[in-house]
């Protein structure tokens, strides 16, 4: 007959022991196939139909341009604006040019009728008859001393009262040539003593009417603007520099422009001016650049964006499409074998000119992907996935 086990409480022990150690071992097995099922493939093996879909670069040092975008506008070149106003007062008596006609120099654009011109021009025939009478009489003069018969500083007087009657003639022929009368129009009025109170306004450039005041009838003084007639073959472009960025933008550098209206077109010019002052308002420095416009697609007051751009020294760069955005940090595949690719975290700077500078992550001669990783990124997550 079999005695009855008995267990001891050090054997109860050993075996909860035994238990826990085989439980603690099934949880860390476990935990342990979890962690890695987790982890990301941060590689890609290549195979031929991965390489045919994307390309490679091997990076290196070079030229970091810096591109500045400052908003503008189109705007008249101030070179090649003329503002046409009278020369005289008068009541305006035709007008012969229109907004928008194109006109060449010394073309007419109105006519005025004045009574103070007709007034100048009756002084003008009294001082030419009266320089006649002096002319005369200091000749007369001249016969008279030769002969014994007057003194010397009778003579004198003659010919000084002579004098001055051409200092007068030529002081009101210049006061007529300002109130717009021509050398040709001076010279007829003393041939044949036609007194014409008509002036005519004529332009001092050749170019477009842009703007137009004056209406027949209307009384017109010298201060007025009447007309502005531009060459519109050339514009400027301006805007506005930032403080910060105004000792980047240098008078004679080539530039670059776009205009929103023409969104296909790309306008080459040089800046021509930029200003001495900071405007205290918006802390900007005003920059122009002239445009050729001979093709007269840009008009004023056009909104444009001015591109200026500003080369530094060598840095190591990337090409920007290179660069894939995972888990909040800027991340390229590099090649670390012949048919393998690493994702590794990189710091860069800001995009220009279609490339990043490398901060830190890439180093000079590295291969990395540059079309194609966002396709490479896609397998890697679907074998994460599998």
């Amino acid at each position: 007959m079999m005695e009855p086990m008995t267990t001891t409480p050090q054997i109860i022990n050993q075996r909860l022991g035994f238990i826990r150690a085989g439980l603690l071992g099934f949880l860390l097995t476990g935990l342990s196939l979890i962690t890695q099922a987790s982890e990301p493939q941060l590689t890609v093996t290549l195979t031929p139909e991965l390489l045919s879909r994307i390309s490679f670069e091997t990076i290196g040092m070079t030229p970091h341009s810096e591109v500045i975008r400052l908003p503008g506008r189109v705007t008249l070149n101030e070179h090649r604006v003329a503002r046409i106003g009278p020369s005289i007062s008068g009541r305006v008596v035709e007008v012969r040019a229109v907004t928008g006609r194109q006109v060449k120099k010394g073309d007419v654009l109105a006519s005025l009728n004045s009574t103070e011109l007709s007034h100048a021009q009756a002084d003008y025939l009294k001082a030419e008859t009266q320089l006649g009478l002096q002319r005369l009489t200091a000749e007369r003069a001249r016969r008279l001393y030769r002969e014994g018969i007057i003194s010397e500083v009778t003579l004198r007087e003659r010919e000084a009262a002579f004098d001055e009657a051409e200092v007068e003639i030529h002081a009101l022929s210049d006061q007529l040539g300002v109130m717009g009368m021509s050398p040709e129009a001076i010279l007829k009025l003393q041939q044949h003593g036609h007194i014409d109170s008509t002036t005519l306004l004529t332009t001092t450039i050749s170019g477009t009417v842009i703007e137009r005041k004056i209406s027949v009838g209307q009384i017109v003084e010298i201060s007025d603007e009447l007309f502005t007639v531009a060459d519109l073959s050339s514009v400027w472009i301006a805007a506005e520099a930032p403080e910060l960025d105004a000792h980047l933008v240098q008078v004679g550098s080539q530039v670059e422009a776009r205009i929103p209206a023409l969104p296909n077109e790309l306008f080459i010019g040089q800046i021509v001016f930029v200003a001495d002052t900071v405007k205290p308002e918006t802390r900007t420095v005003t920059v122009r650049m002239a445009v050729d416009n001979s093709h007269r697609r840009l008009k004023p007051e056009m909104l444009a964006d001015m591109m200026i751009t500003r080369t530094s020294d060598s840095a190591l760069t990337i090409p920007a499409q290179a660069v894939l955005r995972v888990e909040d940090h800027d991340q390229v595949f590099v090649q670390d074998a012949k048919d393998r690719v690493a994702l590794r975290a990189v710091r860069l700077g800001e995009t220009r000119a279609g490339r990043r500078q490398v901060l830190e992550g890439l180093i000079t001669g590295d291969v990395i992907v540059v079309d194609g990783a966002f396709h490479l990124n896609n397998v890697r997550n679907l074998k994460d996935l599998e």
